[in-house]
């Protein structure tokens, strides 16, 4: 309905989702995880308890926070829930108190309820608003009347751990719990006695339990990765586990109309199920980054809404969108050894899922078939000179020859080595290899043969390089000279965590590195000195760094099972420009840019391998500040979304589900091919134009 009346829009050009995803929104402002969540009865707002003590009111439309944060807590909060008519909020905290607040205004009710001798763990208010009840480490569940501010009758006793999870029933006169004694149990709320047997089925602890709206079933989930559901009247198991998740379910709910369960993970995911028949429905929900600890349905069961670990609260989608197509199928651990063949066509890498995959340098997809045949994770690649052959290394301790060409084995392995191998190599005529490894050994092999020559080198080798550069964990990069065994110039700082990789440039004039904090950087090797911003967009630690034969690219391989290529030429072209605007009294409107630059910014603001994707309005975006502010302040996406040019000029929001992974401005391909999100902005207008995407539509 509305997208017919709006055109000149941002897109997606190449990503893994087909359809605007299920995530509508992020909502930050706690500074820890976000424990537990839920929506106003009237579906218009949200309550979010945290780590960081506080109790947070947002708006489900705008996302925006509602007044401050409700402060009182003197610990974490564990657990929320609104009144039935929305105007008080409770709140259970590891300080062992319960505290009921006005809605509105942000303030305490009444006095903290004082009572349990531990973390309270769960709270919830009865249907009609007058009663909360409480679940704590101390293995009791306690009621409480709002009004007075007390404690109804004795603690309600039989579970023999902490009380995880408690609910009242829709009428009001049962309770439901469920503990760390792997039991969950149902409770007389008038009388306060226990009704029935324990319902037993899961083998680990129960963390959350959650009523059907007309009482009748009882869903939990628990320490144990399963979901099961429970007949409330009958104390018996329905159908079989709901099996899916890879670690503890933290959090149930069951959909308003109770055809549908959600559940929140362990293994920060989000699963929908078909209440009936007891099966997943459609692909897990990602967007989360880290444990999911809360989960719970907005009124009219059309959104859902999460917390997590990763300090966020999102809002989905239940009914018009999911992850429909994943990633293409690439490495499926983290790679640790990337390399150019001699021609720059075709990248080489090795992974810890014990596999070496070939790529297309240019179009990011994978040649062939991948190489098989080490049983531990691979640790170095290398290309021969002809192209024809690859060598790798392994923790498995051997070194394995391959055709390129056929994707086979060539012979048998070569194994010698008592310890893994890190390190391979050919001879510049390819006929030998060396490997280096952890048995503190090099050793040579005839490469057609399969055959080792002479004995393990055990000390100094012959060839003694005149410079080595070395990075470390005390998060430096330094260059030495060997002959004198001393260090050239000052350590190369900037990164923020171990540096793993290194690479020297063909001329010898560059440094490329990878660290642990997920960057690469480009160093001037003679002047020891950084090389504009880092090279970012790796979701974990970069592994491996390596130059391409002419110098001009430098390819990457990561954690996050990807590789990228990025293009040093154009941004060494791009801080040379940056310089020479330094060398002149940089005015836009009254100095033209230094010869020979005049083009470089022009169409640069690309987020996709095609350059005609490319943002063609630069002008408008950058206008006044080209100049030498674009070096230290790159055009990039940050970490709230916003993609920012230099003085903070914003040009784009990106929703939370398309920012990871995602194409960076100096990439040229990043592999394998549509696993990362890239964008069209050729039709995009911005700036003082943005009015120009409303259209009218003719009325017929």
């Amino acid at each position: 309905m509305l997208m017919p009346k709006f055109h000149l829009l941002a897109g997606i050009a190449v990503g893994d989702l087909k359809d605007w995803p299920v995530v509508q929104l992020a909502l930050q402002g706690h500074t820890a995880a976000v424990k537990t969540v839920t929506f106003s009865p009237d579906g218009k707002m949200i309550i979010s308890g945290s780590r960081d003590r506080t109790v947070r009111v947002w708006d489900v439309l705008s996302g925006m926070q509602i007044g401050g944060p409700f402060q009182g807590h003197t610990s974490e909060v564990n657990s929320v829930a609104f009144s039935p008519d929305g105007k008080r909020i409770v709140s259970g905290s590891t300080d062992g108190t319960v505290r009921v607040w006005d809605a509105e205004r942000g303030v305490q009710f009444c006095s903290s309820l004082e009572g349990h001798t531990s973390t309270v763990l769960s709270v919830a208010f009865s249907s009609d608003g007058k009663k909360v009840v409480s679940g704590s480490r101390d293995k009791t569940v306690r009621v409480w009347d709002v009004e007075r501010g007390i404690q109804i009758g004795s603690p309600l006793k039989g579970h023999n751990s902490a009380v995880f999870s408690a609910a009242f029933f829709p009428d009001g006169k049962k309770i439901v719990s469920g503990s760390w004694d792997n039991t969950v149990r149902v409770w007389d709320a008038e009388r306060g006695v226990q009704l029935g047997s324990p319902l037993e089925g899961h083998t680990s602890a129960v963390f959350s339990v959650a009523l059907s709206s007309d009482g009748k079933r009882i869903v939990s989930g628990s320490w144990d990765k399963t979901v099961r559901v429970w007949d409330a009247d009958r104390g018996v198991q329905i159908g079989g586990p709901l099996e899916g998740h890879s670690s503890a379910v933290f959090s149930v709910a069951f959909s308003p109309d109770r055809k549908m369960i959600v559940s929140g993970s362990g293994d920060g995911t989000v699963r929908m199920w078909d209440a009936e028949r007891g099966t997943q429905i459609c692909s897990p929900l990602q967007g989360h980054s880290d444990v999911v600890f809360s989960v719970a349905f907005s009124p009219d069961g059309r959104m859902m809404v999460t917390g997590s670990d990763d300090n966020t609260v999102q809002v989905w989608d239940v009914s018009s969108g999911t992850w429909i197509s994943d990633c293409l199928q690439s490495h499926t651990s983290e790679v640790n050894s990337v390399a150019f063949s001699q021609d720059g066509k075709r990248i080489i890498t090795g992974s810890n899922d014990k596999s070496v995959r070939m790529w297309d340098a240019e179009r990011g997809v994978e040649i062939g078939s991948p190489l098989q045949g080490h049983t531990a994770a691979v640790f170095s690649v290398a290309c021969s000179p002809d192209g024809k052959k690859i060598v790798s290394g392994s923790k498995d301790r051997s070194v394995r020859l391959w055709d390129s060409e056929r994707c086979v084995q060539v012979g048998s392995p070569l194994e010698c080595h008592t310890s893994a191998v890190k390190s391979v190599a050919f001879s510049s005529d390819g006929k030998r290899i060396i490997s280096g490894s952890w048995d503190k050994t090099v050793r040579v092999w005839d490469a057609e043969r399969g055959i080792q020559i002479g004995s393990p080198l055990k000390g100094h080798t012959s060839a003694v390089l005149s410079r080595i550069v070395s990075g470390s964990d005390d998060r430096t990069v330094r260059v030495w000279d060997v002959e004198r065994g001393v260090q050239i110039g000052s350590p190369l700082q900037g990164h923020n965590l171990a540096v793993y990789s290194v690479s020297v440039s063909p001329d010898g004039k560059w440094i490329a590195s990878g660290s642990r904090d997920k960057g690469v950087r480009v160093w001037d090797a003679e002047r020891g000195v950084q090389l504009g911003s880092p090279l970012e967009h790796h979701k974990s630690a970069v592994f491996s760094v390596a130059f391409s034969p002419d110098g001009k690219r430098v390819v990457s391989g990561s954690g996050d099972e990807t590789v990228r290529v990025w293009d040093v030429h154009s941004y060494e072209d791009f801080i040379g420009y940056c310089k020479a605007l330094e060398l002149v009294q940089w005015d836009p409107k009254g100095v033209s840019a230094p010869p020979g630059t005049a083009n470089i910014v022009k169409g640069c603001i690309c987020f996709s391998p095609i350059t005609s994707f490319a943002l063609q309005d630069n002008d408008g975006f950058l206008d006044g500040i080209i100049g030498p502010r674009m070096c230290g302040e790159p055009v990039k996406l940050h970490a709230d979304g916003w993609i920012r040019g230099p003085s903070g000029r914003l040009l784009l929001w990106i929703p939370p589900a398309f920012r990871q992974p995602f194409y960076s401005m100096w990439n040229t391909v990043v592999m394998p091919r549509g696993c990362c999100i890239e964008l069209d902005l050729s039709q995009m207008v911005h700036g003082n134009n943005w009015h120009r995407c409303l259209q009218k539509v003719s009325q017929k």
